[in-house]
């Protein structure tokens, strides 16, 4: 049966997700605190504003009742005189939500014409000098708030007249003033919200201003019209505007060391090769002299061919290195060099500061310290001294580092320190070497943007080679 090709799935089918901007998270985020604390607010004013209408309301009431208290009269008998006005004129019109009810000795009951036809026994009279707020309590009339106030008139007689005055208002007159204050908060919070939204979404506009400078000035850098990334960026941004110019001058680095190195090596291999292909064409030349040419070219062409990878190897100063510790591969190297020179008995001195390391490549290192290690061992008479300090500076978070190999041997003249440096130059051809160990350091310091220096050493009194490489 032929077989069937394997579908896609629905996963691979469709892309990933992309995440939200910083802008959109921005507004969500504060539309949804906005709303809750908008929402907060609304509720805390409409609390304190039911609490108003309350304490409101009850003073209403009482000043209604004192008013009543004031009209109501009782004779020499102990009679009740009803009042002959009202306080308000909701008082009248019956059923108007507003009521006022007495009660008294001997059956004695009176209400304004508003409470006419209206049930109010669930009143019950007061002793002298108490008052009662109530509410809201259901009753037939609906929900009501009543404020009653017991008191006794004294007659003429010596006699005492219990009277108890309430004054009552149904719930819907003050919930309609409440549900008016609800609304217009509703919607002057709203109008706050949406102005409090758009203000802050042009304040997050304007603050995210510099990060889109970021991405325009990094198009530029992509495209070729500049070079790195130069505008003015505020403080937050500057480490990582500066550690992407590092890392774009590191790559663009890279990028030309390796082209370079491959033209220098190309240029470098002519002249060998055409030396080789001479000599396998002559005829004339004995086995023995052509035999050693091709020898010599055969080197010369292995040493540069070393010389070029150990330099095209360099990775140069990085952005996320590690940090290496020198004083473990400091001791490996030494200890190897020993060996090798066993028979100069060389004492190797150390002077490294606690805790010092090297951002980088581990390779880097091994390559600066083992070729100013070698030429040291190879030049001293009997001692090397290795000084490695820390130099930190406020406001960088990598410490500068200074590394010194010192040796007690002849030391270099100040006109031939120029020359030593120099790719394929000893400074003594008796004394065995390639002459590219120092050519590598210079390439490798030169990587990492550092500093090296050729003087006589003070206390051994030979050559000092000092790299001082800058705080980042």
């Amino acid at each position: 049966m032929p077989s069937r090709a394997p579908t896609a799935t629905t996963n691979e089918l469709t892309p990933p997700r992309r995440p939200l901007s910083l802008a959109a998270r921005a507004a969500i985020a504060t539309g949804f605190v906005l709303a809750g604390f908008l929402g907060l607010v609304g509720l805390v004013l409409s609390q304190a504003n039911n609490e108003r209408a309350l304490s409101a309301l009850h003073e209403r009431l009482y000043s209604f009742a004192i008013a009543y208290i004031t009209n109501f009269d009782v004779n020499r008998y102990g009679r009740i005189l009803p009042p002959d006005t009202s306080p308000d004129p909701n008082f009248s019109p019956p059923g108007s939500g507003l009521y006022a009810v007495a009660v008294g000795d001997k059956g004695f009951h009176w209400q304004s014409p508003s409470a006419i036809g209206r049930d109010f026994s669930f009143l019950t009279p007061l002793a002298p000098g108490v008052s009662r707020f109530v509410g809201p309590i259901d009753t037939r009339m609906g929900r009501l708030y009543y404020y009653s106030y017991g008191l006794t008139w004294d007659t003429e007689a010596g006699k005492s007249v219990p009277f108890t005055i309430t004054v009552a208002q149904t719930e819907d007159q003050l919930e309609g003033g409440n549900a008016a204050y609800r609304r217009a908060l509703v919607i002057w919070l709203s109008i706050l919200g949406v102005m409090l939204i758009v203000l802050q979404m042009l304040l997050l506009r304007w603050s995210l201003t510099p990060l889109r400078k970021v991405a325009s000035d990094m198009s530029r850098v992509e495209r070729g019209d500049s070079e790195r990334l130069d505008s003015q960026y505020p403080l937050e941004l500057t480490g990582l505007t500066e550690r992407i110019n590092v890392f774009i001058t590191n790559e663009r680095e890279q990028r030309t060391r390796y082209r370079h190195t491959l033209a220098d090596l190309a240029h470098s291999l002519k002249t060998p090769l055409a030396v080789i292909r001479s000599q396998l064409e002559s005829t004339t030349a004995d086995e023995a002299a052509r035999r050693s040419n091709v020898l010599d070219q055969v080197r010369r062409m292995n040493e540069l061919v070393a010389y070029q990878l150990a330099r095209a190897a360099t990775s140069g100063r990085q952005t996320f290195a590690s940090a290496v510790p020198i004083a473990a591969h400091a001791e490996d190297l030494v200890q190897g060099l020993e060996k090798v020179y066993a028979g100069k008995n060389v004492l190797c001195e150390f002077d490294i500061e606690d805790g010092a390391v090297f951002y980088g490549e581990q390779g880097d290192l091994l390559e600066l310290l083992g070729n100013l290690l070698e030429n040291a061992f190879k030049w001293a008479s009997h001692r090397v001294l290795l000084v490695v300090k820390v130099e930190p500076r406020s406001g960088r978070q990598r410490p500068g580092l200074w590394v010194s190999v010192e040796d007690d041997g002849p030391g270099i003249a100040a006109d031939q320190i120029e020359k030593v440096l120099q790719r394929g130059v000893r400074g003594d051809e008796r004394v065995q070497g390639h002459g590219i160990g120092l050519s590598i350091v210079q390439d490798i310091v030169h990587a990492y943007q550092g500093e090296l220096v050729v003087d006589r050493s003070p206390e051994l009194g030979g050559a000092r080679f000092s790299v001082k490489l800058a705080a980042s």
